[in-house]
């Protein structure tokens, strides 16, 4: 099958309901914007929004986050490993791809056998491979019962001390508590173009909303919270360094879960947190603060499950450039 359109991929999309936020047609358009070029395969009932990067010499790389493959379905082996396959490899060397690099939408437990035959482990992961998932098909009691003590408390001190939740549009004011945030605790974040264009994809639809807290009008903090069918995730978040004993950042949690409650989600995945097993975790978070640690003992307040995403695997076209490639990740590293 040829490379779908933006609006037949979204009717493909209609029948794949559940499908992770980063195929929909919505995020390609955002990374369209800012250096990348969405093609969408479709072959059976299995389809993927594969992104292109440029690189020099006219060379690209390839990277299928979460692609769209129904689990326990028999299409996955047979699709996927022939038909499918073959139009990803026609599609990336028509790109002139170095490699392409695959996120299956699969916790780590779950990936088949069937996808080594074409894919070789990859060393790293583009998206951060393990969360905390949130359960918030129960009530409000219930969701807040699986909670630490603590945290719960803080989101009630929240509210006693008057902090309110509502929707945000002003977009520069969010990218300025980014950048707050982002200096304050060692991060990257993208440009106010960046937020403003995922805003203008994404809000419209009812897939996303920047949701600020605030007291006596002030803004304290605020995050960007979007979703896709039943899963709902936490992409970006940001505070500034006033009034923190209010704890505006629990009640905000809070609010996004309950937004994404309210659209029919059953999870909220609070997207990232380091890439250790629990008892590693559990044993080092209060005394780590560097890299996504900053973030762990904050998130893992809200109860959930600790999970991790099966790990990247890559195809490989170009094998010398591929081996620069891996040579340039470790000396990064």
């Amino acid at each position: 099958m040829p490379t779908l359109s933006l609006t037949d991929w979204n009717h493909f999309l209609t029948q794949h309901p559940n499908a992770h936020l980063l195929q929909i047609g919505e995020w390609g358009e955002l990374k369209s914007a800012f250096g990348w070029t969405p093609v969408r395969i479709v072959s059976g009932n299995v389809g993927a929004q594969i992104l292109f990067r440029k690189l020099p010499l006219g060379f690209t790389v390839g990277y299928i986050p979460k692609p769209v493959i129904p689990k326990g379905d028999a299409v996955s082996n047979q699709s996927f490993g022939n038909q499918f396959w073959k139009e990803i490899d026609d599609t990336c060397r028509k790109h002139r791809a170095i490699f392409l690099k695959l996120e299956p939408d699969l916790w780590n437990n779950q990936k088949p056998e069937t996808w080594n035959l074409k894919l070789r482990t990859s060393p790293h992961n583009i998206q951060p491979p393990r969360t905390i998932i949130i359960d918030i098909r129960g009530s409000e009691d219930e969701i807040l019962a699986k909670m630490k003590p603590k945290t719960r408390y803080n989101i009630r001190l929240a509210e006693k001390k008057h902090v309110v939740v509502r929707a945000w549009d002003d977009i520069e004011s969010f990218h300025k508590m980014m950048l707050l945030t982002g200096g304050r605790d060692g991060f990257g974040i993208h440009s106010l173009e960046y937020y403003k264009r995922a805003y203008e994809l994404l809000h419209p639809k009812g897939l996303g909303e920047i949701l600020v807290a605030e007291y006596e009008g002030k803004p304290l903090a605020a995050l960007f919270v979007a979703r896709n069918g039943n899963r709902a995730y936490y992409l970006y978040g940001a505070s500034t360094d006033e009034e923190r004993n209010r704890m505006p950042a629990y009640l905000l949690q809070w609010e996004a879960m309950q937004w994404s409650k309210a659209r029919g989600c059953d999870e909220y995945d609070l997207w990232g947190v380091p890439d250790e097993d629990e008892a590693t975790l559990e044993a080092n978070f209060e005394t780590r603060h560097d890299g996504l640690w900053g973030v762990y003992r904050f998130k893992r307040g809200f109860g959930g499950e600790l999970k991790r995403a099966a790990q990247a695997l890559d195809r490989v076209y170009n094998p010398l450039l591929y081996w620069a490639y891996l040579r340039f990740i470790r000396n990064r590293a």
